[in-house]
């Protein structure tokens, strides 16, 4: 026996495990596009992100503010004033920014003249990509293209100073990028979690369809073994059959995903360019290997875990007593670590035993609440569907938490994005409320332009603006931060257009304040940072003079990484070193040419750097819905996943139960009647699932906005629930507990052999 044992043949052992996938092929069917969705919608996500991320960081290096050259006459710089600037010895490199028809961003660069600028510099990193046009191409190539707007910069290392320049020139700092770059890894860190939720997901769902099929091979395995098979073996051939599997499903499932990523990329590729001045660069993403690598772990710890840890199995066979009180414990201390962790790493450990321990009390919870409900209830029938829905939620226990977890996650998701919208949209309503933005030229006196406008302001109807002065600061005696930097943002007149920003916490009638000259406001990150409240005096130095200045209110500031103060100008003193200036301004009655023109020639310029407010709001809303289409669309695509395994398997199990079912016609009900209960039954279930994701899915929602941002970034988001959604997925719960009822109405009108005992089958137990 011991021989026959050691040399069982491969063939007739692998026809006869397989036999089962004859005998089931929807199984079989279901775990194949469940892998390969699954792969694609990760590898998607994560190809998208890594590229992006890529992108961030290349970004940073190319577009990092450094210093440019510009004429004191405020004329455009043209290919001359380089030709001048390299025959008088200065290092400058030019940077040609055009925009073609396309809309699509290129910039225009010369290799050989940012040599100069040495190895390791930003504008040498840019160099050593290739210039193929995404979005870094040839000087000439730029320069002959077909362009809607485009302009020449000149860029200078920074060891250049003003003396090296000849006469007729000056040094000033030079971005493309807005300080945005926080709200992009706000956004990417999203994208990620989701992702890492969507593996999660899978998991649960892979290992729920697996198991049933193991449940049912339970008695072939069992032949298998009289005949001489050892259980090693059958083990072997389970660990070859799936890993097979998940290399026939996890290549076309990364092709896919790199396939929706390309497809995506573009409308991505313009919401980073469109929201972070960043482009989408090409060929940033990751390769093959790290996804098939990544997926075949998942698909092989969910399926064969138990067979993995095997040495551990009866360490987590634990009673149902032991396990739901190591479950509470968890729950409870994933939600207090969640409300006092000091770092990300922590919060996300606690969302970690959070959902661990929900996960495991929800099976248990459902299996208590039905028997209560049955114990209490005189009806017969009423009391027989509340011990049924205590035998699904055992038997179910993983698509059903797989399902909770994914309406949790759709549901924060959704408020998450939403709140994103409608913030974002107030936020940049408040910024961009002046219709037009002026830039002060270098070397012009903007006091004059302010008396004319002041002059003007009398007699045109509507004619609303103010002026802007940025800088910087230094912000003593605060917490252990000594002479801690900060950006000045000075405006004046202290009008209509700035009061109607919100303000997250403020004293009474602050912008009255603000206008007298009687303090200062801060912005979120800073106030988070240094534990600023509102009323605190800060010991602020504007240039030489230094004051205490008390804190008139806190105003969001979103995607910022630095600390900023708003001041009235009229009190800076004439010390105060201003980098730059803008007057933002809404014309009314009067044309915008017209107050341009006059500026041009109070100026002596023959030009002048306009933006157009409106049309960035109306460009920056078109990209946030594109940009929050891509995620509902992920979201849903997660959704659906989870919602079908869920389908399949009820209607899976309630098949193995259809002879069971049958005894009600025994009992004298009709089919109708019978149908009516599995309906019941069905409906009881899947609503407790949507009813028990509700308050997980608050709370995600929660730490979302309130601990994670702030942790990562220094700024939250207001919490905000919506209830009209909830009725939404509550609908979407019913639904599929309508459809497993169809299924198994259709189900109890063909015939089904009664076993030889209650559980001999999978869903034997009465």
């Amino acid at each position: 026996m011991n021989g026959s044992r050691s040399r069982t043949p491969l063939l007739p052992l692998a026809r006869a495990l397989l036999s089962h996938y004859r005998r089931h092929p929807l199984q079989l069917l279901a775990l194949a596009v469940m892998i390969v969705l699954a792969t694609m919608l990760w590898t998607g996500v994560n190809h998208l992100t890594s590229q992006a991320r890529a992108s961030l960081n290349q970004s940073e290096q190319a577009v990092a503010e450094r210093q440019q050259v510009l004429r004191d006459d405020g004329r455009d710089l043209v290919v001359d004033d380089f030709v001048s600037l390299r025959l008088a010895g200065v290092c400058v490199m030019p940077w040609l920014e055009v925009t073609p028809e396309t809309g699509n961003r290129l910039v225009g660069v010369d290799p050989l003249a940012a040599h100069c600028f040495g190895a390791g510099t930003g504008a040498s990193q840019v160099l050593d990509q290739p210039l193929d046009g995404k979005p870094f191409v040839d000087m000439h190539t730029a320069a002959t293209i077909d362009a809607l707007e485009s302009r020449l910069y000149l860029l200078t290392p920074e060891i250049t100073q003003a003396a090296d320049l000849p006469d007729g020139y000056h040094l000033k700092t030079f971005s493309v990028s807005p300080d945005t770059g926080e709200l992009g890894d706000s956004f990417l860190l999203n994208l990620e979690a989701l992702g890492v939720l969507v593996l999660l997901i899978t998991a649960l769902l892979l290992r729920s369809v697996y198991l049933l099929g193991l449940a049912q091979r339970r008695d072939s395995f069992a032949l298998l073994h009289r005949f001489g098979v050892p259980p090693g073996h059958v083990q072997s051939w389970l660990l070859l059959e799936i890993l097979s599997l998940a290399l026939v499903c996890v290549v076309p499932g990364v092709w896919l995903g790199r396939w929706l990523a390309a497809g995506l990329g573009g409308g991505f590729g313009q919401a980073l360019d469109g929201l972070f001045d960043i482009p989408l660069y090409a060929g940033q993403g990751q390769g093959w290997i790290t996804p098939v690598l990544v997926m075949l772990a998942v698909v092989l710890v969910a399926c064969l875990g138990d067979l993995l840890l095997l040495r551990f199995r009866e360490l987590f066979s634990l009673p149902v007593p032991a396990r739901s009180g190591l479950a509470t414990v968890l729950l409870v201390a994933g939600l207090a670590m969640a409300f006092l962790a000091p770092s990300l790493l922590w919060v996300f450990v606690a969302v970690a035993l959070v959902f661990a321990g929900a996960g495991w009390l929800t099976p248990v919870a459902v299996a208590y609440v039905a028997h209560w409900r049955a114990d209490r209830m005189a009806e017969p029938l009423t009391r027989w569907r509340y011990r049924e829905l205590a035998v699904l939620a055992r038997r179910l226990t993983l698509p059903l938490v797989a399902l909770q977890f994914a309406l949790a996650m759709v549901l924060a998701i959704q408020a998450l994005v939403t709140t994103f919208e409608d913030t974002f949209d107030r936020w940049l309503g408040q910024r961009l409320e002046a219709a037009y933005y002026i830039e002060v030229p270098a070397g012009a006196d903007g006091n004059k332009a302010a008396q004319s406008l002041t002059g003007q302001q009398e007699s045109v109807p509507g004619l609303q603006w103010h002026r802007v002065k940025r800088g910087q600061a230094q912000l003593a005696d605060v917490g252990n931060a000594s002479g801690l930097q900060v950006d000045v943002f000075a405006v004046a007149p202290v009008g209509s257009l700035i009061r109607q920003w919100a303000l997250l916490e403020a004293v009474d009638q602050p912008w009255k304040a603000l206008a007298s000259g009687q303090g200062v406001m801060v912005n979120e990150q800073l106030a988070r940072r240094q534990k600023i409240e509102v009323g605190d005096s800060l010991l602020l130095t504007l240039g030489e003079q230094s004051g205490m200045l008390p804190v008139l209110g806190i105003y969001p500031d979103y995607g910022r990484p630095v600390g900023e103060v708003l001041l009235n100008s009229e009190t800076l003193p004439d010390g105060f070193v201003i980098r730059f200036e803008s007057f933002s301004v809404t014309p009314g009655e009067l044309e915008i040419g017209s107050i341009t023109g006059a500026l041009k020639q109070l100026w002596g310029v023959e030009a002048l750097a306009i933006r157009d407010n409106g049309t960035i709001r109306e460009l920056a809303t078109g990209v946030f819905d594109q940009t929050f289409a891509l995620t509902r669309a992920m979201t849903l695509l997660t959704l659906i996943l989870a919602a079908s395994a869920l389908l399949m398997m009820g209607w899976v199990f309630f098949s193995t139960r259809a002879w069971y079912f049958r005894l009600l016609e025994v009992w004298g009900m009709s089919q109708r009647q019978v149908a009516g209960q599995l309906l019941r039954l069905a409906l009881l279930l899947t609503g407790g699932i949507a009813i028990l994701a509700l308050p997980l899915g608050v709370w995600l929602t929660w730490v979302l906005v309130h601990r994670i941002n702030p942790l990562a970034f220094g700024w939250s988001l207001p919490m905000a629930v919506y209830p009209a959604f909830w009725l939404q997925l509550a609908v979407l719960s019913l639904a599929i507990g309508l459809s497993i009822s169809v299924l198994m109405g259709r189900q109890l009108g063909k015939p089904a052999a009664t076993p030889v005992s209650a559980n001999a089958v999978v869903g034997g137990e009465r």
